[in-house]
């Protein structure tokens, strides 16, 4: 497979898992409520992001490096929400 090809499949990837966490965002961003989120799932998860960001870095991979530091901003909103609002 092209190598333009395989890039741009990994940018559409990273577009949909970015995306997805945007909705549940925007509804903890404007109801201020968090009580049906999971403390130790997004703790774990906004980790499992801060790895990927740096393994996307060291391997100078666009695609992780962009989704991860996107989803690092949304994912790591709604940690900060969570702790904030509990």
């Amino acid at each position: 497979m092209e190598p333009f090809v395989v890039k741009m499949l990994g940018f559409a990837a990273a577009t949909c898992t970015t995306l997805a966490f945007a909705p549940q965002f925007i509804k903890v961003w404007k109801s201020r409520s968090t009580e049906d989120i999971s403390l130790g799932m997004f703790l774990v998860l906004v980790l499992g992001i801060v790895l990927w960001l740096v393994y996307g870095l060291l391997s100078g991979d666009a695609p992780l490096v962009v989704a991860n530091a996107i989803t690092f901003v949304l994912a790591g909103g709604i940690l900060y929400m969570k702790l904030k609002y509990g």
